[in-house]
């Protein structure tokens, strides 16, 4: 058997939301007066540090896609953020405040129940919604003003299957969270792994539950070839001790995506009896990009993680949208098939749905407490990670 990732996303039913203003009636229109870009992200909350990455991510992307200028034909990018704590009705809230101020352009969605929701409110008011961190694959394709910038659930379950020897007739049991994160792991696992002849199950404990020892049981009654752990929050530390408690790790192939930098100490012994899948980490892509984005978030006293790049990819397609006028239908033409550099390298939005086509990588965690690392041990082609076209 092989390894598998970890993934970050959600599956949630988006609200019905009355339109709160067209940004046909603000400032910049008309061609004059400022380009006004909305961020709705988590910068409190339980994802605040993923937040926080993506904000310094879209800093530094928005400086390199104008040439430090933060104007496009002399007029002004003026971004303004907002905080969503993580909860959906304060994100709808937010991005209808900033649509009804003239904002054509939202981004951020750090959470996936919060993409899910302000999507359909994009699509209601008629402005371009790029989606951050949230991996829901409910995202791609949900309407045709809404993208992505980062990968999603799809991703890293077809880069966990690459992994696998053979996963026909292997049993899979999925370790998450009682959440449209884990529920959305639960889906995309059940759909690419039983595909190729595996049988997927499914442990979820509710999110805020600290005691996970009869949960890790359950996995472990299951006896699978293969446990998949999709999990985030401050839990993270108790629920990898819970599986170390009942010989989970070193009885059976355990996969999960890397998280961000703090979290390589939770693994402490471990890490060398896990299998990482990776979004990105710091060191990855030795591209053009990649160096760029390390030498600005350093220079201001930051570290790249796993979600800078997100925010970086944001900023550029932010730019590639506005260059092409006010109309948000210029603006989704102007994205929609383009290729372009990003810090992974070559990065394409596909036309049918707009997911966003891009490597991932295989990893391995290597030393113990603050000396932990990742190591790259493949980068994973684009093609071999590619999501089905969203129907």
């Amino acid at each position: 058997m092989r390894k598998t990732p970890l993934a970050a996303g959600a599956i949630a039913a988006a609200l019905t939301m009355t339109a709160c203003g067209s940004p046909g009636d603000a400032a910049g229109v008309d061609g004059e007066g400022p380009i006004k870009v909305g961020i709705v992200y988590s910068s409190t909350g339980p994802l605040a540090t993923y937040g926080e990455q993506y904000r310094e991510g879209f800093e530094a992307g928005l400086d390199h896609a104008t040439n430090d200028t933060r104007e496009i034909e002399g007029r002004q990018i003026e971004v303004t953020y907002l905080d969503d704590a993580g909860e959906p009705d304060k994100a709808v809230s937010a991005a209808r405040e900033l649509i009804g101020e003239g904002h054509g352009i939202i981004a951020g969605s750090t959470a996936s129940g919060i993409a899910v929701q302000v999507a359909p409110l994009a699509e209601q008011n008629d402005v371009l919604f790029i989606s951050g961190a949230a991996a829901t694959d409910a995202v791609t394709g949900i309407n045709d003003n809404t993208f992505r910038s980062g990968r999603q659930t799809y991703q890293d379950i077809l880069a966990a299957a690459s992994f696998m020897d053979d996963p026909d007739g292997s049993d899979v049991v999925v370790f998450a969270q009682q959440n449209a994160f884990g529920q959305d792991n639960v889906g995309a696992a059940t759909e690419v792994l039983e595909a190729e002849g595996a049988n997927v199950d499914s442990v979820l404990a509710p999110p805020d539950t600290t005691d996970l020892t009869p949960f890790a049981e359950q996995v472990n009654q299951a006896d699978p070839d293969l446990v998949f752990v999709a999990w985030a929050g401050e839990t993270a530390s108790a629920m990898w001790q819970s599986l170390d408690q009942q010989g989970i790790l070193d009885s059976t192939e355990v996969v999960t995506g890397l998280d961000i930098k703090p979290s390589y100490p939770i693994f402490g012994a471990a890490g060398d009896r896990i299998s990482f899948l990776s979004h990105y980490f710091d060191g990855a892509s030795d591209t053009e990009i990649a160096q760029i984005l390390k030498e600005t978030i350093e220079a201001d006293g930051g570290e790249v993680d796993l979600f800078t790049p997100d925010g970086f990819t944001a900023a550029q397609m932010v730019v590639q949208a506005a260059t092409a006028g006010d109309e948000t239908a210029d603006r989704v033409d102007a994205l929609s098939g383009w290729t372009f550099d990003g810090v992974k390298g070559e990065i394409h939005i596909r036309s049918e749905d707009h997911a966003l086509i891009q490597p991932m990588y295989q990893v391995e965690l290597v030393g113990e407490g603050d000396d932990a690392h990742p190591e790259l041990v493949a980068e994973i082609p684009a093609a071999d990670v590619e999501p089905a076209i969203a129907e």
